[in-house]
């Protein structure tokens, strides 16, 4: 695997955020450069193997920690405010501006892991994204859990974690072994009950007001990406119904749907974690390399247009010209 170079950068509002950076030695202007959102409390380095894939097919890759998690965690985390709102609309945009920087003028693709994808409609410069790839994007509505497993869902992340995060001040979620610990304000948003996300978002524990919510439906609409949504059939987070919820904030981009069941690939789970784990480095993961670098899918997947869109052949944008790889530097 690549080794990739550890970086700090500033988040829109001067909050320093920790990450790594796949580069190719020799620049390129025409060379992509992937920003991976992850999920809600899953460490950066997780996505690690899957940046490494990315940087070898010929991309320039940014991981980055959300402030409150990982390498962006402050010294104490009991009373830190931070929320999706922050994640998106500072970490996510500092993101932005750090690629704007370091590779100025190259294409800009992100790849978006659960609440990742929530992010992506968030930040003000979500227009430089060309192309998107999100992988059981949603924002937790618990209406849209599993049916099967929709009550125990609902106990342990509508009721334990939101009574241990008041009592502790944030959710302690590694000693429990369920995720990263999470900053109190994360907690609320995934906990709220209503079905659209504006209407109960916080932003540093204050409720949003109307002209907010305005401006972040209006900036959900800003991307002109070519936006392909997965979902995974055994994923009890992020069914259709989920699914479909958050991309319907995407109003200017041209979308398209793609379902994968475990069978498909010979495997009997996937889950909402499990596509980026190496061992489906060849059957999923070219699903992503392929959508973001071609706008296309791998043979054996078929994507279908959002209802409503324009059914044309695949890609309103045009592929990212690709450049001869090289070693990262130093």
């Amino acid at each position: 695997m690549s080794v990739p170079l550890a970086l700090s950068f500033p988040a829109a509002d001067g909050y320093v955020l920790h990450g790594h950076v796949w580069a190719h030695a020799q620049p390129c202007a025409s060379r992509p450069v992937v920003i991976v959102n992850p999920a809600t409390a899953v460490l950066s380095r997780y996505y690690a193997r899957f940046a490494a894939y990315l940087h070898a097919a010929g991309c320039e890759v940014l991981t980055y920690d959300y402030r409150g998690i990982g390498g962006s965690r402050p010294a104490r985390l009991r009373g830190f405010r931070a929320g999706w709102i922050e994640w998106g609309s500072l970490d996510f945009e500092g993101a932005l501006r750090e690629v704007q920087r370091r590779f100025a003028g190259q294409p800009i693709l992100v790849a978006a892991h659960s609440a990742g994808g929530l992010a992506l409609g968030l930040a003000p410069s979500n227009h430089l994204v060309t192309r998107a790839f999100t992988m059981g994007a949603q924002f937790a509505h618990w209406r849209d859990y599993a049916p099967g497993q929709r009550l125990g869902m609902w106990w342990k992340w509508h009721v334990l974690m939101p009574a241990l995060t008041a009592c502790l001040g944030y959710f302690p979620g590694r000693r429990l072994g369920w995720m990263e610990d999470a900053p109190a304000g994360v907690v609320e948003d995934w906990t709220a009950r209503a079905p659209r996300f504006e209407a109960v978002a916080r932003r540093g524990g204050e409720r949003v007001t109307a002209r907010m919510r305005a401006q972040w439906l209006t900036q959900c609409a800003q991307p002109r990406a070519d936006l392909l949504a997965l979902s995974i059939s055994d994923d009890p987070f992020a069914g259709d119904a989920a699914i479909e919820r958050l991309l319907a904030y995407f109003t200017g981009c041209r979308r398209w749907r793609l379902h994968v069941r475990p069978a498909q690939i010979g495997v009997p789970a996937i889950g909402h974690f499990a596509f980026f784990h190496d061992r489906f480095a060849d059957t999923l993961w070219p699903i992503a390399r392929d959508w973001l670098l071609h706008g296309a899918c791998p043979p054996g997947f078929t994507a279908t247009v959002w209802p409503g869109e324009t059914p044309p052949a695949l890609s309103r944008s045009p592929a990212p010209a690709m450049c001869a790889a090289s070693a990262p530097p130093g």
